[in-house]
């Protein structure tokens, strides 16, 4: 009996584990459908689009490489995230001891795909009048440059909940961490985020006046 093709409306689960028992013909598929999501989150833990495209290649081969591993009926997005969040650790530790004695990149490259609202609207608002669209894209632009700067560990945190919108527990199993400590490295970026967002808009008013 021959294997049937792969669906659009069939759930990451069935993929993989139809992938896990040989269907070689589902990995297309599952890549193109994690292409777009999955990039823009490396391109904002990476800061790089180049190295990004190299992790999210080097994910999806794990994948391919690590299929037995995968449990069927576990839930597949935590799953994807961790091999690519582990993926990207292990590149940024790479190019760190390649440049070691070369100075940091400045800011991560934003992405054009969106603003990040759910954390925009987290951070204090500059003023009592509602922002024109480009102070918006600015301001949006000044709140990944923020996320960018923060330690890993919160910069971790951040990008899986508040950009991928992914939930505390999914969150909790990609870094094999506890809910707790997720919500906690939430508070303490919330914290950072605000601090800097604050002092950033009382240098432009202070600029403003003079």
């Amino acid at each position: 009996m021959s294997d049937h093709s792969p669906s659009s409306s069939e759930s990451d689960e069935n993929f993989l584990a139809r992938l896990r028992d040989g269907e070689q013909a589902v990995f297309g598929p599952l890549v193109r459908r994690y292409e777009r999501e999955l990039f823009g989150y490396l391109r904002r833990y990476l800061g790089d689009d180049d190295l990004a495209d190299d992790v999210f290649q080097n994910t999806f081969l794990q994948v391919f490489l690590k299929i037995r591993q995968y449990e069927p009926g576990r839930p597949a997005r935590p799953w994807l995230y961790a091999i690519a969040t582990n993926q990207a650790i292990d590149a940024l530790r790479r190019r760190n001891r390649r440049i070691a004695d070369r100075p940091a990149d400045a800011v991560a490259a934003p992405d054009e795909e969106g603003e990040p609202r759910p954390l925009f609207e987290l951070l204090p608002a500059p003023g009592d009048a509602p922002p024109e669209v480009a102070d918006r894209a600015e301001q949006a632009e000044l709140v990944r440059a923020a996320v960018s700067r923060l330690p890993e560990l919160l910069r971790q945190a951040v990008l899986l909940v508040y950009f991928q919108g992914l939930k505390y527990q999914d969150a909790a199993d990609i870094l094999g961490i506890p809910v707790g400590t997720v919500k906690s490295r939430l508070h303490a970026a919330l914290t950072k985020l605000t601090e800097e967002w604050t002092d950033e808009n009382a240098e432009c008013g202070t600029r403003n006046v003079e």
